[in-house]
């Protein structure tokens, strides 16, 4: 059955449907619909592209603006008959956040930090108490007195001078991720002058308290491109530049090793990087080059005692550790400490005086090894579900025994606990609380594999409610994104109960163009090989329904940024296979974006998609942008969604893509764009407000399947 503007459900009443159907006459509503004002596209390899909707990039274009805001009152209307559920959604998502709340304290240079809210408050206050947690509270950051007046307000990047006496932190205000840095004086609370425009927002102290290293962005494409040193009193403008990266295809970075020994410059692309050092007492001396960047060579380091410690891929496509003298780093003198293995995919390692932690992966599941550094003994640490994610958290003491790990799972809220590696004992520091009554034993996760058209097995990561039934007629999201080696973790969201608690199962399609069954599955699924990304995903949405977990009436996808790609990809390729689809701020006009180096983030992505000045790589991305690749038929369900001042996927993107779609699609079924007026990529600042936006995806998704309480 194809689905209307008011889809008539089988659990809609007949006199509902009535009701919903006068609704939608007396509404008449007609959707925005986008001037056409043809723009050619300069020839190249012979090809010459037009885009009559080009001109919505123009965000100083009051007809632009009134185009997006005409859309966004068009989803409200379109949206009207769950207006009021809309609203209660909200409510109930915001009802099983503990509003006073607080993090596990963490203990670092005669210090205890944590992070806490107050009830009914957005943003955090940034907190710490001198040598234990029985001491005054000292208030760093008040984030709810600072941001007022502003419609979005973010800060990040908090790092305290070695003395304790000073606190370092980026502000943005408008979400295009280009922060200011400031300078507070802990002791007497005076603001410094020293406000350091145009960074990414983090900073590093040298160890003589007055030195600060921080990452300058370039103006127009946003990219990290350069290094500089600031000494306290001084005008930013005179800031010294001490490291330039001159491949705009590079971004640079710059942090102080967990020793606090050495300041140390990063450098890297997708396949390549490079570190340059400096011990952190002589923040005026000339930083050395680690080992010298070499082509689809990757390498990370940290330093502990008489040795650099190096993961790297370097004859081991899964990467291994290594270490290195102090003073002979180049690759050479590299010493094997664990080997690469096929089955495992080494993702990092925390150092401590006698302990090393290994962050690995294997069949998709993270995990923890640790390993004596005394003795050599080793051992993992047991999880016991089936789909789960483990990791590395807060831990800036060398000198310590315990282990600060999160856990969560699907079913399980976001977990800290302290292990202890000597006796093997761990403690549960704190669980997420979550109001409302949740009881994870009252759901159900799996772990599916479908089977490709290659043969190759996806993993997938599923919950439901228990009482849910594989009879084909329950709804399903299906999740994905499968790009950049990034790996999408089975973690808990207290969001999501929501969904699982009105009938719907939950499922990340954990595709090719991620990490999750290693460096082999990201390398699968990029350049020439993009197109299994999108195909695992159909495989996996038509394995859900083989499976009876779902059918085509019932299945929705969702995916965001390189994801949003992903959906527009898949409703070209199988439009008829989802009956709604959210595209969250999604990346659509691929070859329009990969031609344009003055866009944030272009120049660095060659290698995840290739350079379209290349023949090649021109005429394959083309092949599934989907942008250029819209045609005349009928597409499913759609919300999409984007932020008027992102950084990472301009607006422009959906923008037009929905203007296209319009214009081309023969259906009758919704298609609705929300532009939020005052965010960016990540949405909005405070903890709250964000969850006006998960109220209205999920608004949509009842919506369509006729769920109205």
């Amino acid at each position: 059955m194809k689905a209307t503007i008011i889809p008539l459900m089988a659990a809609i009443t007949l006199a509902a449907c009535n009701t919903a159907a006068k609704k939608q006459e007396k509404m008449n509503v007609t959707p925005p619909v986008a001037e056409k004002i043809r723009h050619e596209f300069p020839a190249i390899h012979g090809d010459v592209r037009v885009d009559e909707y080009y001109w919505l990039k123009d965000r100083d274009n009051p007809k632009v603006i009134a185009y997006l805001q005409a859309e966004n009152k068009y989803t409200d209307t379109m949206l009207s008959p769950v207006k009021e559920f809309r609203e209660k959604l909200y409510e109930e998502l915001k009802g099983r956040i503990k509003e006073k709340d607080e993090s596990v304290p963490y203990f670092l240079n005669g210090y205890v930090y944590y992070t806490r809210y107050e009830e009914g408050k957005e943003y955090p206050l940034y907190c710490r108490k001198k040598g234990n947690e029985s001491a005054p509270e000292e208030v760093m950051l008040n984030v709810n007195d600072m941001a007022k007046g502003y419609a979005y307000y973010n800060v990040v990047g908090l790092n305290v001078s070695p003395d304790n006496k000073m606190v370092a932190y980026g502000v943005d205000t408008v979400s295009r991720r280009k922060y200011t840095i400031h300078i507070k004086n802990l002791e007497t609370g005076e603001l410094l002058p020293d406000a350091i425009a145009n960074t990414t927002g983090g900073s590093t102290w040298a160890n003589d308290n007055k030195t600060l290293f921080y990452t300058r962005k370039n103006d127009s494409t946003l990219r990290s491109e350069s290094i500089s040193k600031h000494l306290l009193g001084a005008d930013p403008k005179t800031d010294k530049i001490v490291f330039f990266e001159k491949d705009d295809t590079y971004s640079t970075w710059v942090y102080k090793s967990k020793s606090r020994k050495y300041i140390i410059i990063g450098s890297g692309s997708t396949l390549s990087s490079e570190y340059r050092y400096l011990d952190a007492d002589q923040p005026d001396g000339a930083f050395k080059i680690f080992h010298p960047r070499e082509k689809d060579l990757l390498y990370d380091i940290d330093h502990r005692g008489d040795k650099f410690y190096v993961v790297t891929n370097y004859n081991a496509k899964n990467f291994r550790l290594m270490e290195t003298p102090l003073d002979k780093t180049g690759k050479d003198n590299w010493k094997e400490v664990v080997p690469h293995r096929a089955d495992v995919l080494l993702e990092g390692i925390e150092l401590f005086d006698n302990y090393m932690v290994l962050s690995e992966r294997k069949n998709g599941l993270s995990q923890l090894r640790i390993i004596n550094s005394l003795s050599g003994q080793e051992h993992y640490l047991d999880f016991g579900e089936p789909a789960y994610v483990a990791y590395v958290s807060t831990n800036p003491e060398m000198d310590s025994k315990q282990l600060r790990y999160g856990y969560t799972s699907l079913t399980t809220p976001n977990s800290t606990f302290d292990y202890n590696m000597d006796t093997k004992e761990k403690e549960l520091k704190k669980q997420q609380e979550v109001l409302g009554g949740y009881d994870p034993k009252n759901y159900v996760t799996e772990r599916l594999f479908a089977t490709a058209k290659d043969g190759t097995k996806v993993p997938i990561s599923l919950v439901y409610k228990k009482g849910f039934e594989k009879n084909g007629k329950q709804p399903l999201l299906l999740y994905g994104y499968g790009s950049y080696g990034n790996s999408i973790e089975p973690f808990f969201s207290s969001n999501r109960v929501s969904l699982l608690d009105r009938g719907f199962a939950y499922a990340i399609a954990h595709i090719r163009g991620g990490q999750e069954m290693g460096r082999q599955w990201y390398e699968d699924g990029k350049m020439f090989k993009k197109k299994n990304t999108f195909t695992d995903f159909i495989d996996c949405g038509e394995y859900l329904i083989q499976q009876k977990y779902t059918s085509r009436e019932h299945l929705y996808a969702m995916g965001g940024s390189a994801g949003g790609l992903l959906m527009g990809a898949v409703i070209n390729m199988r439009p008829d296979l989802w009956k709604g689809v959210i595209a969250a701020v999604p990346f659509v006009d691929v070859v329009t974006t990969m031609l344009d180096e003055s866009i944030p983030l272009t120049t660095g992505e060659y290698d995840e998609w290739g350079n379209p000045n290349n023949k090649d790589s021109y005429e394959y991305m083309k092949s599934y942008s989907p942008y250029d690749n819209v045609e005349k038929k009928a597409y499913p369900n759609m919300l999409v969604t984007t932020g008027l001042h992102d950084s990472q996927v301009q607006y422009f993107e959906p923008a037009k893509w929905v203007a296209k779609l319009r214009e081309m699609k023969t259906d009758s079924n919704l298609l609705l764009l929300e532009t939020n007026m005052d965010a960016g990529h990540g949405g909005a600042s405070g903890r709250f407000k964000a969850l006006k936006d998960v109220a209205l995806q999920y608004a949509f998704l009842f919506y369509l399947e006729g769920i109205s309480k």
